[in-house]
């Protein structure tokens, strides 16, 4: 299941899983990424509600925004490599 689910998002992890590992990699970085991913689709949640209510469409640049970020930090902070992960926070 995880390999097909990997295949299916190849074109985010990539990109991201080319180099190698950071020299400050700790593991606690993937389950925070996890955490920020959940918090950032929170707040699409939050933000498609309050498009639902108001009917402005300039509500809908947040929804979208927010839904990238916390879809791209789940998807790889569940399925990407620790070089992805690494990546993400900035090899530093």
């Amino acid at each position: 299941m995880k390999q097909r689910l990997r295949q299916l998002f190849s074109f985010i992890l990539k990109p991201l899983e080319s180099g190698q590992v950071g020299p400050s990699y700790k593991d606690s970085h993937r389950t925070v990424l996890k955490l920020v991913g959940v918090l950032f689709l929170v707040l699409a949640t939050v933000s498609a509600t309050a498009l639902v209510y108001t009917g402005k469409l300039g509500a809908l640049i947040p929804v979208l925004v927010f839904f990238g970020i916390g879809g791209v930090s789940l998807i790889v902070g569940t399925l990407g490599s620790d070089a992805a992960v690494s990546k993400m926070w900035g090899n530093r």
